[in-house]
């Protein structure tokens, strides 16, 4: 690996070596400037990598470099489907390994077995109402999963001659570990900011205030909670024992592959049947929304080319009030089914909101986009109809998903509201 400088103490040091031990001292914070060429046959794993998330980035990284060999990391619990991935399992320098990565011996011996040289960490209880109704399971896998692969890492990383050299730790997370944003401006203003990404016909932001890197920790609910815990102790992994980690936190996903238990497969699959629309309080929660195919090509751009020990925000510049997101979805939908328009309007069913459901989130991205060129490459819009297309069009892996278990937690989480 080159090494190219080191900022510390907002001065940067040449460096002549390439030993990375000698540019870390514990206790010190540092960044590490590198564009990481990593070599043929390198091997990267990839945590949770048959849930949503995951599987975009399993896919990018296998199709895009066959030079490095890619292990798919999951646990395959009630959102984790090795249907996600069905077009690349039989590619050479693709394999899957069942496993929990709270088992902290047997990630340890995968580690040396496989001789790992990076971790996309993605794996995470991510529903906010799973979190209140059990916060346990969600502190277990989020922060003890996130330790024990650290642990494991460091481990086996510095058994080796090489020690950090050429290694990465990649964890994501998510916007939501800042807290919530005051909503100042409820009917709607110009932002700042305009990408590729935003919509032509509705580009507002509903207040003044956006989530930085620099944002201060705030979070609310068991879910954010867990996941501000697992972000602290990647950082302080690199703090203390010198790993090279990089944090993102990231702002709501949508596209193909969603576990249909959050709100933008849910509701397209809801419409298709007529079934009822449940939508928290009045509806005037405020999200920004990414498309996922975006956000694996940031991964893949800010594991590459990322400062080591930096954070990178990732959004997709979109802020929108979940009514009048689903009433996009409802023309949508009943457009492409040849539906009049408005025909399921009338299966919007206000119930109980959520307890303690954040008002706003809105991330900026412009660090990433200014420092590594990153940007959301699809209009909102066009995002939206791909979206509804791809569940319309496989209404088999729609079913497959929506059986069992699911429909038993689908009449539990909204029969009583």
């Amino acid at each position: 690996m080159a090494v190219k400088s080191v900022e510390k103490n907002t001065k940067t040091l040449d460096i002549l070596t390439g030993d990375y031990n000698l540019l870390i001292k514990s206790g010190e914070k540092s960044m590490l400037y590198t564009e990481l060429k990593f070599p043929e046959n390198s091997l990267f794993l990839v945590t949770g990598g048959a849930g949503f998330i995951g599987s975009h980035v399993v896919r990018l990284f296998v199709n895009k470099y066959p030079e490095y060999n890619i292990i798919n990391l999951d646990k395959l619990t009630y959102a984790g489907n090795l249907a996600n991935l069905k077009d690349i399992e039989n590619k050479p320098n693709y394999k899957f390994v069942k496993m929990d990565i709270c088992d902290f011996e047997a990630f340890y011996q995968l580690m040396q077995d496989e001789k790992i040289d990076g971790i996309i960490h993605l794996a995470a209880e991510s529903h906010v109402d799973r979190s209140i109704k059990d916060p346990f399971t969600f502190a277990r896998t989020n922060v003890m999963g996130t330790l024990s692969l650290l642990q494991a890492a460091k481990l086996y990383w510095e058994s080796l001659p090489e020690k950090y050299e050429g290694k990465r730790f990649y964890h994501i997370s998510t916007d939501e570990v800042y807290g919530a944003l005051e909503m100042t401006h409820p009917e709607g203003v110009e932002p700042p900011f305009t990408t590729t990404a935003s919509s032509t016909e509705h580009h507002l932001a509903y207040g003044t205030e956006f989530f930085y890197e620099t944002t201060k920790y705030n979070p609310h609910s068991p879910y954010s909670a867990a996941k501000a815990s697992s972000d602290h102790f990647v950082r302080a992994y690199h703090d203390t024992y010198g790993m090279p980690t990089i944090v993102t936190n990231c702002s709501n996903n949508y596209g193909s592959y969603q576990f249909p238990e959050k709100l933008i497969p849910l509701f397209i699959n809801n419409i298709r049947h007529r079934k009822p629309l449940p939508v928290y309080g009045k509806g005037e929660n405020v999200r920004d929304w990414l498309y996922v195919e975006d956000h694996a090509r940031a991964i893949d751009i800010i594991f590459h080319n990322g400062k080591i020990a930096e954070t990178y925000n990732i959004g997709g510049f979109n802020e929108w009030k979940n009514i009048d997101l689903i009433k996009v979805m409802i023309k949508t939908v009943d457009r492409i089914l040849g539906n009049p328009e408005g025909a399921s309007l009338d299966l919007i069913t206000y119930v109980t909101d959520r307890l303690g459901h954040d008002a706003r989130y809105a991330i900026d991205s412009t660090k990433l986009q200014k420092e590594l060129g990153w940007e959301p490459s699809l209009q909102f819009e066009e995002g939206i109809e791909k979206t509804v297309r791809w569940y319309l069009d496989n209404q088999e892996w729609m079913d497959n998903v929506t059986s069992g278990d699911y429909q038993r937690y689908y009449d539990d989480m909204y029969k009583a509201r």
